[in-house]
């Protein structure tokens, strides 16, 4: 089993200079945006993401659909909610 191991973020903006060669202001920005895409709440998400989908002419019935598959690949996997329980995110 391989271990896993943890890195502070200095550590992975170090990491990312070394890597690709970017300036460590850019790194630092590229490690403050990923952590917050990761850190980001499920129901903020799904506000965020039906805004978006809805700017861009989508119907509730295929934005809800699109909402809960996307919802299964997040990194950390967020439960299994119904189109309902979306609805009631968005909506209150």
């Amino acid at each position: 089993m391989v271990d896993r191991v943890t890195h502070t973020a200095a550590e992975l903006v170090e990491q990312i200079i070394r890597t690709t060669g970017l300036p460590a202001g850019v790194a630092r920005r590229v490690v403050a945006d990923v952590a917050a895409y990761f850190a980001e709440p499920v129901e903020e998400y799904v506000r965020r993401r039906h805004q978006e989908l809805q700017l861009r002419g989508g119907k509730n019935e295929e934005i809800f659909e699109r909402i809960r598959a996307e919802l299964t690949h997040r990194p950390v996997r967020a439960p299994d909610l119904s189109t309902r329980q979306l609805r009631r995110i968005v909506y209150g």
